[in-house]
């Protein structure tokens, strides 16, 4: 076959597609919104996924190590040791805090300003605040680190608070995968709602595929208007569902953006994104498609002329 008219045959046949899915125009966009709920809500839901986990990029301060010296005198020791601490490859920052920084800090802060000045020596040691890496930012990086501490000279005790961490991590580590098995289950629905579609259709053109088949048609022939019907839902419900995703995102924008504020963040919730747009609604072909396929094979298939 020549490929100039293969593809001007496919080309007619992708074009009559679509004026066939416009003679119906309720019942298309009826079926498109459903694909555009049934993909917009595991996108939204990532979406605030992917806000929370920006939010909290900078978790290795939440790794942060507070190193307690020990009670001699010496305030020397600590910048010893912070220069010790900052020549490790798996140290992102170091901050001393002396005794008497933390003394003057805790009189302004808790309110017990003459009680404090009845005590004849600083109770509080000096302290360094140890922040790890990026790549050392977890339960076993931090712990090896701590341990090389704790063995360094001077060093009473050192504390890491990162269990909240650990658990934020795992939660949001079973959400992520609560949306992919969302996204798998909507996405089957997909599936469903256009072959069902399709199927109705097939039954509605059925007189006209059985003169096709006696005038020597294939099955593959008869079937190429259905494929190409799914792509247009396809098309159109993953448009939708991108649509709806970017008005939910500017609706929560604000409020999302004030929250923040009161937490002194700078948020700002982003939304999909151009590769993502581009993505879902290759997807939301791919679906499409599948769907008319398996629709289209089966019943074509079972039509017989008489």
């Amino acid at each position: 076959m020549n490929v100039q008219a293969w593809i001007a045959r496919h080309a007619q046949t992708f074009v009559g597609s679509l004026g066939r899915v416009v003679q119906h125009p309720v019942a298309a966009l009826m079926t498109m919104a459903v694909i555009a709920v049934a993909l917009a809500l595991p996108l939204l839901l990532n979406v605030l996924l992917q806000n929370s986990r920006a939010a909290t990029a900078d978790w290795n301060q939440a790794f942060d190590i507070s190193v307690y010296l020990d009670k001699k005198p010496g305030g020397a020791r600590a910048q010893a040791l912070a220069k010790q601490l900052r020549s490790r490859p798996d140290v992102a920052a170091v901050r001393v805090i002396t005794a008497d920084e933390a003394l003057a800090q805790f009189r302004s802060t808790s309110g017990f300003g003459t009680a404090l000045d009845a005590l004849r020596d600083n109770p509080l040691p000096d302290t360094v605040v140890v922040t790890p890496t990026l790549p050392a930012s977890n339960p076993r990086g931090t712990q090896i680190l701590k341990n090389a501490i704790v063995a360094m000279p001077d060093v009473q005790t050192a504390q890491i608070d990162s269990q909240w961490v650990e658990r934020l991590t795992a939660i949001l580590a079973i959400l992520r995968r609560v949306i992919w098995l969302t996204a798998a289950l909507l996405g089957a629905g997909v599936v469903l709602v256009v072959g069902n579609t399709i199927r109705l259709d097939i039954l509605n053109r059925r007189a006209e595929i059985e003169v096709m088949k006696l005038v020597g048609a294939t099955d593959g022939f008869a079937r190429r208007p259905f494929l190409y019907s799914g792509v247009w839902y396809g098309l159109g419900g993953g448009i939708l569902a991108v649509l709806l995703v970017a008005a939910a995102v500017a609706s929560l924008a604000k409020p999302v953006e004030q929250l923040a504020g009161l937490y002194g963040s700078p948020l700002r919730l982003s939304g999909l994104g151009l590769r993502w747009d581009v993505a879902v609604m290759g997807v939301s072909i791919g679906l499409g498609w599948l769907g008319s396929w398996l629709a289209a094979t089966r019943h074509i298939r079972a039509i017989v002329p008489r």
